[in-house]
């Protein structure tokens, strides 16, 4: 299993990076590869508890890939981690499968109790650099989140499946979505922001 994930992530560099030339050199010089190879023999002993060895290998694979993947993160088949410079995946993180994600990006936690307290992204995610997804956030199917957006629980809402979040932009846009849900969206999105724009002035 831990060999097809392996084989899987090394087609999705294939299919969804235009400068990848064939698989020897996406197995051998990508370190988005490298990180998840890594991180699946890692969770492998995540799973069976064996955490110290665990947290080692999560650990020397940061050091080489400058990626850090907590050895408890779920992560799915297919996924691309295009960069990766600066990526950061918390423990009790989901990712989905097909999921693409840029450098920068942090899965991250708020607060400080046990249990579920990082994001779940669904399947065939776009997470743009920079981004920023934090708490037990859950973002549906077939989303993008822009480059630079931050996401989390503050926001007190949902990423409809199919939906496109961008804090640049200040927009929530999501597909087959009631009028009265979309406003209500789009409403915390805003006040989000404005929150976040206004600690960065007091800064």
């Amino acid at each position: 299993m831990i060999f097809k994930d392996i084989w899987l992530d090394i087609k999705a560099v294939q299919e969804r990076d235009p400068a990848a030339r064939n698989a020897l050199e996406v197995f051998l010089l990508y370190q988005g590869v490298h990180a998840l190879i890594w991180h699946r023999f890692a969770h492998w002993f995540y799973q069976h508890k064996m955490f110290f060895v665990a947290r080692l290998i999560s650990q020397i694979a940061r050091f080489f890939t400058l990626i850090e993947i907590h050895p408890g993160a779920q992560l799915g088949h297919g996924i691309l981690i295009d960069h990766g410079t600066g990526v950061v995946i918390g423990e009790t993180a989901v990712v989905g499968d097909n999921c693409t994600i840029y450098q920068g990006v942090t899965l991250g936690g708020v607060g400080t109790r046990k249990g579920k307290r990082h994001p779940t992204l669904g399947s065939n995610v776009m997470v743009g650099a920079g981004a920023k997804i934090l708490g037990a956030f859950e973002v549906g199917d077939n989303c993008s989140i822009a480059a630079n957006a931050v996401a989390g629980t503050i926001c007190s809402f949902q990423v409809i499946p199919g939906s496109a979040i961008s804090l640049a932009m200040i927009t929530v846009v999501g597909q087959a979505v009631g009028a009265k849900r979309y406003q209500e969206a789009k409403r915390y999105a805003k006040n989000f922001i404005f929150l976040i724009m206004g600690a960065h002035f007091l800064i």
